[in-house]
């Protein structure tokens, strides 16, 4: 088994060629939540991930390996309810209605300009459609907001003051 105890977030600095080479491992949000995990890459190897607690890898995250190989995290798909304001009659504020409600449930939540994804729960999924809210279950990737106090920031990319 290959060990894995290091993470550069969002594979920054590392030239793209690198990037381009590098194996990939698909972890759904659950298993991206963990700090201690085994898992199989791309190329087929066997790797043991052991990194700092409280760690969650993110999409686009590069682990790199004892022998120096780069693995590439991939956020697999998986079933998440996909929420978008009625289509005759609903809003973008009915979304920030429901972020509001959901983030009130410390529910963790992917936060998109024309829908919200959360994981699936019939309770919530029966609270948001009476908000008038359309909910669909749906196989895709799930990036929830890392909150907040979170190591990290936001990664947004320019140098500014934010007091």
């Amino acid at each position: 088994m290959l060990h894995i105890s290091k993470l550069i977030p969002q594979g920054q600095g590392l030239a793209t060629v690198l990037l381009k080479r590098a194996t990939q491992v698909e972890l759904d949000w659950d298993v991206r939540q963990k700090s201690r995990l085994e898992a199989c890459d791309s190329a087929g190897r066997q790797i043991g991930i052991f990194l700092p607690r409280g760690t969650v890898l993110r999409g686009g995250d590069v682990l790199v390996a004892e022998d120096g190989s780069l693995i590439k995290v991939m956020a697999a798909p998986q079933t998440v309810l996909r929420i978008t304001p009625c289509r005759s009659h609903g809003t973008s504020f009915d979304l920030i209605r429901a972020a509001y409600h959901l983030g009130n449930r410390h529910v963790p939540i992917e936060l998109k300009p024309d829908h919200l994804k959360i994981e699936p729960d019939h309770v919530l999924a029966d609270l948001l459609r009476a908000m008038h809210l359309t909910v669909v279950e749906v196989n895709e990737a799930f990036e929830p907001e890392s909150g907040a106090y979170a190591s990290g920031g936001h990664g947004h990319g320019h140098d500014h003051p934010h007091a």
